[in-house]
């Protein structure tokens, strides 16, 4: 059976590669399986950032509908569980999207932490369509975006552009040259300290969820213990030395 997802390393990068070109990358039982475990053999190597992008010219056409039309309805919670650690992992996530984006794939997409796509992209979620509801993906999907800004596009499927989705919220960056795009954050990520970039990927995921006097409480805690900790320790003796630091194992 031929393999739907690849994974390579390089530059203390991790990208995993949606490759199942026939049905434009859609979310079949043999794809999820495939990018759950290559998410799992990236967490547990020694990489700064998870990439996550697509061959062919769909990143993700969304679920397999003639797998499911034949009456293989797979078990959801696969894909649930690559949605969770996309974003739960403490490495940054970054989708970078060259091509047309649909249903269940924008929510893959929604779930990293940053989302590069290429100007002449287009998304659609055209679960009403098809006589369902987009109803997991709405998980990553309603915390990025306000619910009066999908409402449009849930109800009636009606495509939106690159532009758009940045202006909602959906995606960070819209670029010309995704991989040059993509390559500079990465190095920005490497370029900061392991533990401080968890730290803020955690922050950006729970500090809004917090009551304010939680939040502040619970900030300068993370704030003072990382002044007088190694990292910061070295980052500010680094730029006293106009040198670029080297972060402790």
């Amino acid at each position: 059976m031929r393999e739907m997802v690849r994974l390579e390393f390089a530059h203390q990068i991790a990208t995993i590669t949606l490759d199942s070109q026939p049905n434009r990358n859609a979310l079949s039982a043999q794809l999820v399986s495939e990018l759950g475990t290559a998410v799992s053999e990236a967490e547990s190597a020694d990489v700064r950032a998870i990439v996550l992008t697509h061959a062919g010219p769909a990143f993700c056409s969304g679920g397999d509908l003639k797998e499911r039309a034949e009456g293989d309805i797979p078990d959801s919670r696969p894909l649930i569980d690559v949605m969770i650690r996309l974003m739960d992992t403490d490495r940054p996530t970054i989708a970078a999207v060259d091509g047309a984006v649909r249903a269940g794939g924008v929510g893959l997409m929604a779930a990293c932490d940053l989302v590069v796509v290429a100007s002449q992209v287009t998304f659609a979620l055209t679960e009403v369509r098809i006589g369902v509801a987009p109803a997991i993906i709405s998980v990553p999907l309603l915390r990025r975006v306000s619910p009066a800004r999908l409402a449009g596009p849930y109800l009636t499927g009606e495509a939106f552009s690159a532009e758009q989705a940045l202006s909602m919220g959906l995606v960070t960056h819209v670029s010309d040259d995704v991989r040059a795009t993509v390559a500079a954050l990465c190095a920005g990520i490497v370029a900061g300290a392991p533990r401080a970039v968890s730290a803020t990927k955690r922050l950006l995921r729970e500090v809004p969820s917090l009551d304010r006097a939680t939040a502040f409480d619970q900030m300068q805690h993370l704030s003072e213990s990382m002044f007088r900790g190694p990292d910061a320790a070295e980052g500010m003796l680094a730029f006293r030395e106009k040198r670029s630091p080297i972060w402790p194992a």
